[in-house]
Protein backbone atom coordinates (compact mmCIF):
# COMPACT_ATOMS: atom_id res chain seq x y z
CA UNK A 1 0.00 0.00 0.00
CA UNK A 2 1.64 3.59 -0.90
CA UNK A 3 1.93 5.75 1.89
CA UNK A 4 -0.64 9.19 1.32
CA UNK A 5 2.80 11.31 1.10
CA UNK A 6 4.27 9.33 -1.48
CA UNK A 7 1.17 9.20 -3.37
CA UNK A 8 1.04 13.33 -2.96
CA UNK A 9 4.86 13.39 -4.00
CA UNK A 10 4.28 11.62 -6.93
CA UNK A 11 0.94 13.85 -8.17
CA UNK A 12 3.36 17.10 -7.26
CA UNK A 13 6.34 15.19 -9.62
CA UNK A 14 3.42 14.51 -12.82
CA UNK A 15 1.55 18.10 -12.78
CA UNK A 16 4.89 19.87 -12.41
CA UNK A 17 6.27 17.94 -14.97
CA UNK A 18 4.16 18.34 -17.58
CA UNK A 19 5.06 21.34 -19.41
CA UNK A 20 1.32 22.15 -20.68
CA UNK A 21 -0.32 22.08 -16.95
CA UNK A 22 2.12 25.23 -15.68
CA UNK A 23 1.81 26.92 -18.70
CA UNK A 24 -1.40 27.41 -18.81
CA UNK A 25 -1.57 28.14 -14.85
CA UNK A 26 0.85 30.78 -16.24
CA UNK A 27 -1.08 31.99 -18.98
CA UNK A 28 -4.33 32.38 -16.42
CA UNK A 29 -2.19 34.88 -14.60
CA UNK A 30 -0.76 36.61 -17.48
CA UNK A 31 -4.69 37.13 -19.38
CA UNK A 32 -6.04 37.81 -15.99
CA UNK A 33 -3.60 40.59 -14.77
CA UNK A 34 -2.97 42.29 -17.76
CA UNK A 35 -6.88 42.46 -19.34
CA UNK A 36 -7.96 43.43 -16.01
CA UNK A 37 -5.23 45.94 -16.30
CA UNK A 38 -6.23 47.45 -19.83
CA UNK A 39 -9.77 47.15 -18.95
CA UNK A 40 -8.97 49.63 -15.94
CA UNK A 41 -6.72 51.96 -17.47
CA UNK A 42 -9.93 51.82 -20.49
CA UNK A 43 -12.22 53.01 -17.97
CA UNK A 44 -10.30 55.96 -16.36
CA UNK A 45 -9.92 57.14 -19.44
CA UNK A 46 -13.17 57.03 -20.30
CA UNK A 47 -15.14 57.38 -17.28
CA UNK A 48 -15.96 60.97 -17.58
CA UNK A 49 -18.50 59.96 -20.60
CA UNK A 50 -20.27 57.26 -18.97
CA UNK A 51 -24.12 57.57 -17.93
CA UNK A 52 -25.00 58.78 -15.01
CA UNK A 53 -26.71 55.08 -14.01
CA UNK A 54 -23.40 53.36 -15.18
CA UNK A 55 -21.45 55.66 -12.91
CA UNK A 56 -23.30 55.39 -9.88
CA UNK A 57 -23.41 51.51 -10.25
CA UNK A 58 -19.47 51.41 -10.99
CA UNK A 59 -17.66 48.80 -9.27
CA UNK A 60 -13.81 49.11 -9.16
CA UNK A 61 -13.36 46.33 -7.61
CA UNK A 62 -14.99 44.06 -10.61
CA UNK A 63 -13.86 46.03 -12.99
CA UNK A 64 -10.19 44.50 -12.17
CA UNK A 65 -11.75 41.15 -12.67
CA UNK A 66 -12.87 41.55 -15.92
CA UNK A 67 -10.14 39.85 -17.75
CA UNK A 68 -10.92 36.81 -16.04
CA UNK A 69 -13.54 35.98 -17.99
CA UNK A 70 -10.86 35.45 -21.05
CA UNK A 71 -8.34 33.90 -18.30
CA UNK A 72 -10.43 31.08 -16.95
CA UNK A 73 -10.32 29.59 -20.27
CA UNK A 74 -6.52 28.04 -19.01
CA UNK A 75 -8.08 27.14 -15.66
CA UNK A 76 -10.94 24.98 -17.41
CA UNK A 77 -7.73 23.63 -19.49
CA UNK A 78 -5.69 23.30 -16.43
CA UNK A 79 -8.35 21.35 -14.37
CA UNK A 80 -9.43 19.05 -17.59
CA UNK A 81 -5.73 18.48 -18.20
CA UNK A 82 -4.64 17.11 -14.80
CA UNK A 83 -6.13 13.89 -14.95
CA UNK A 84 -7.44 13.27 -18.75
CA UNK A 85 -4.26 13.61 -19.92
CA UNK A 86 -3.30 10.30 -18.26
CA UNK A 87 -6.03 8.81 -19.84
CA UNK A 88 -5.26 9.73 -23.10
CA UNK A 89 -1.58 8.57 -23.16
CA UNK A 90 -2.50 5.39 -21.23
CA UNK A 91 -0.66 6.79 -18.41
CA UNK A 92 -3.73 5.77 -15.79
CA UNK A 93 -2.86 2.10 -15.84
CA UNK A 94 0.18 2.66 -14.73
CA UNK A 95 -1.07 5.12 -11.64
CA UNK A 96 -3.25 2.69 -10.75
CA UNK A 97 -1.20 0.26 -11.04
CA UNK A 98 1.46 1.87 -8.43
CA UNK A 99 -1.10 3.35 -6.11
CA UNK A 100 -4.10 0.25 -6.42
CA UNK A 101 -6.20 2.75 -3.60
CA UNK A 102 -8.12 4.52 -6.01
CA UNK A 103 -9.35 6.77 -3.91
CA UNK A 104 -5.89 8.12 -2.43
CA UNK A 105 -4.90 8.50 -6.12
CA UNK A 106 -7.79 10.97 -7.05
CA UNK A 107 -7.84 12.50 -3.91
CA UNK A 108 -4.31 12.94 -3.88
CA UNK A 109 -4.47 14.49 -7.21
CA UNK A 110 -7.54 17.08 -5.86
CA UNK A 111 -5.47 18.02 -3.26
CA UNK A 112 -2.30 19.29 -4.78
CA UNK A 113 -4.26 20.32 -8.33
CA UNK A 114 -6.07 22.02 -5.25
CA UNK A 115 -3.30 23.48 -3.92
CA UNK A 116 -1.71 24.45 -6.37
CA UNK A 117 -4.95 26.52 -8.45
CA UNK A 118 -5.26 27.96 -5.06
CA UNK A 119 -1.47 29.61 -4.69
CA UNK A 120 -1.76 30.40 -8.12
CA UNK A 121 -5.64 32.09 -7.87
CA UNK A 122 -4.90 34.15 -5.15
CA UNK A 123 -1.37 35.64 -6.19
CA UNK A 124 -3.26 36.57 -9.60
CA UNK A 125 -6.37 37.95 -7.44
CA UNK A 126 -4.23 40.17 -5.39
CA UNK A 127 -1.96 41.49 -7.99
CA UNK A 128 -4.66 42.17 -10.38
CA UNK A 129 -6.87 44.22 -8.03
CA UNK A 130 -4.11 46.31 -7.04
CA UNK A 131 -2.52 46.94 -10.25
CA UNK A 132 -5.71 47.59 -11.86
CA UNK A 133 -6.87 50.24 -9.02
CA UNK A 134 -3.68 51.65 -9.59
CA UNK A 135 -4.75 52.17 -12.79
CA UNK A 136 -8.38 53.55 -12.22
CA UNK A 137 -6.91 56.72 -10.93
CA UNK A 138 -9.56 58.53 -8.19
CA UNK A 139 -12.16 56.39 -9.30
CA UNK A 140 -10.60 53.20 -7.19
CA UNK A 141 -11.21 51.33 -4.65
CA UNK A 142 -9.35 50.17 -1.47
CA UNK A 143 -8.85 47.15 -0.02
CA UNK A 144 -10.25 48.56 3.29
CA UNK A 145 -13.47 49.42 1.71
CA UNK A 146 -17.06 47.04 2.95
CA UNK A 147 -17.08 44.16 0.67
CA UNK A 148 -13.80 44.78 -1.39
CA UNK A 149 -11.46 42.38 0.65
CA UNK A 150 -14.19 39.40 0.39
CA UNK A 151 -14.31 40.30 -3.25
CA UNK A 152 -10.94 39.88 -3.87
CA UNK A 153 -10.08 37.06 -1.60
CA UNK A 154 -13.60 35.57 -3.26
CA UNK A 155 -11.40 35.71 -7.03
CA UNK A 156 -9.18 33.57 -5.56
CA UNK A 157 -11.37 30.97 -4.22
CA UNK A 158 -13.77 31.00 -7.70
CA UNK A 159 -10.50 30.28 -9.81
CA UNK A 160 -10.17 28.02 -7.32
CA UNK A 161 -12.87 25.97 -7.05
CA UNK A 162 -13.42 26.28 -10.82
CA UNK A 163 -10.45 24.23 -11.41
CA UNK A 164 -11.98 21.70 -9.06
CA UNK A 165 -15.05 21.18 -10.86
CA UNK A 166 -13.19 20.72 -14.17
CA UNK A 167 -11.17 18.34 -12.84
CA UNK A 168 -14.36 16.51 -11.63
CA UNK A 169 -15.94 16.74 -14.37
CA UNK A 170 -12.99 15.35 -16.59
CA UNK A 171 -12.66 12.36 -14.71
CA UNK A 172 -16.03 11.86 -15.79
CA UNK A 173 -15.53 12.47 -19.15
CA UNK A 174 -11.75 10.71 -19.31
CA UNK A 175 -11.21 12.31 -22.48
CA UNK A 176 -8.97 15.47 -23.01
CA UNK A 177 -11.35 15.99 -25.88
CA UNK A 178 -14.75 15.44 -24.50
CA UNK A 179 -13.85 17.48 -21.52
CA UNK A 180 -12.92 20.66 -23.24
CA UNK A 181 -15.78 19.67 -25.95
CA UNK A 182 -17.96 20.32 -23.07
CA UNK A 183 -17.07 22.13 -20.57
CA UNK A 184 -15.69 25.17 -23.34
CA UNK A 185 -19.26 25.78 -25.03
CA UNK A 186 -20.78 25.65 -21.34
CA UNK A 187 -18.39 28.36 -20.16
CA UNK A 188 -18.07 30.45 -23.09
CA UNK A 189 -22.11 29.86 -24.92
CA UNK A 190 -24.61 28.12 -22.88
CA UNK A 191 -24.02 29.80 -19.48
CA UNK A 192 -24.08 33.78 -21.06
CA UNK A 193 -26.40 32.95 -23.63
CA UNK A 194 -28.93 31.54 -20.87
CA UNK A 195 -28.31 34.34 -18.27
CA UNK A 196 -29.23 36.62 -20.73
CA UNK A 197 -32.58 35.13 -21.85
CA UNK A 198 -35.49 36.07 -19.75
CA UNK A 199 -37.58 33.57 -17.32
CA UNK A 200 -34.18 31.46 -18.41
CA UNK A 201 -32.34 33.43 -16.59
CA UNK A 202 -33.49 32.48 -13.24
CA UNK A 203 -31.94 29.52 -13.92
CA UNK A 204 -28.76 30.41 -15.46
CA UNK A 205 -28.46 32.16 -11.93
CA UNK A 206 -27.54 28.56 -10.73
CA UNK A 207 -24.79 27.44 -12.73
CA UNK A 208 -21.68 26.88 -11.13
CA UNK A 209 -20.08 30.32 -12.84
CA UNK A 210 -22.91 32.55 -12.32
CA UNK A 211 -23.37 31.96 -8.91
CA UNK A 212 -19.44 31.83 -8.05
CA UNK A 213 -18.63 35.18 -9.54
CA UNK A 214 -21.50 36.68 -7.17
CA UNK A 215 -18.60 37.27 -4.60
CA UNK A 216 -16.47 39.52 -7.10
CA UNK A 217 -19.07 42.07 -6.89
CA UNK A 218 -19.22 44.67 -4.85
CA UNK A 219 -21.69 47.02 -6.15
CA UNK A 220 -24.62 45.19 -7.20
CA UNK A 221 -25.82 45.61 -11.00
CA UNK A 222 -28.81 47.72 -11.35
CA UNK A 223 -32.14 45.60 -12.05
CA UNK A 224 -30.54 42.19 -10.63
CA UNK A 225 -32.17 40.31 -8.10
CA UNK A 226 -31.17 36.64 -6.96
CA UNK A 227 -32.03 35.14 -3.83
CA UNK A 228 -28.24 34.30 -2.86
CA UNK A 229 -25.39 37.03 -1.64
CA UNK A 230 -21.80 36.44 -2.42
CA UNK A 231 -20.66 33.64 -0.08
CA UNK A 232 -24.61 31.78 -0.75
CA UNK A 233 -23.46 31.90 -4.63
CA UNK A 234 -19.66 30.44 -3.89
CA UNK A 235 -21.76 28.41 -1.43
CA UNK A 236 -23.87 27.03 -4.37
CA UNK A 237 -20.55 26.71 -6.50
CA UNK A 238 -18.93 24.62 -4.35
CA UNK A 239 -22.22 21.93 -4.60
CA UNK A 240 -21.16 22.31 -7.94
CA UNK A 241 -17.76 21.24 -6.94
CA UNK A 242 -18.60 18.34 -4.83
CA UNK A 243 -21.41 16.93 -6.96
CA UNK A 244 -18.16 16.48 -9.84
CA UNK A 245 -15.77 15.50 -7.72
CA UNK A 246 -17.91 12.91 -6.36
CA UNK A 247 -18.99 11.53 -9.71
CA UNK A 248 -15.63 11.50 -11.02
CA UNK A 249 -15.16 9.46 -8.28
CA UNK A 250 -17.26 7.01 -9.04
CA UNK A 251 -16.31 6.71 -12.54
CA UNK A 252 -12.68 5.94 -11.71
CA UNK A 253 -13.71 3.59 -8.95
CA UNK A 254 -16.51 1.48 -11.09
CA UNK A 255 -14.63 1.40 -14.31
CA UNK A 256 -11.57 0.32 -16.03
CA UNK A 257 -8.54 1.94 -16.77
Amino acid sequence: MASPTAVLQSEWTKIRSVRSTIWTLALAFLVTTALGAVICLVFNNTFDSLSTADKLTFDPTNTSFFGMTLGQLALIVFGVLVISSEYSTGMIRTSLAAVPQRGAFYFSKIAVAGALALAVSMVTSFLTFFLGQSLLGSHKAHIGDPGVARAVFGAGLYMTLLVLFCVGAAAMLRSPMLGLGILMPFFFLVSPILSAVPKVDSVARYFPDQAGRKIMQVVPTSGEHTAYGPWGGIAIMAVWVAAALVGGYAVLKNRDA
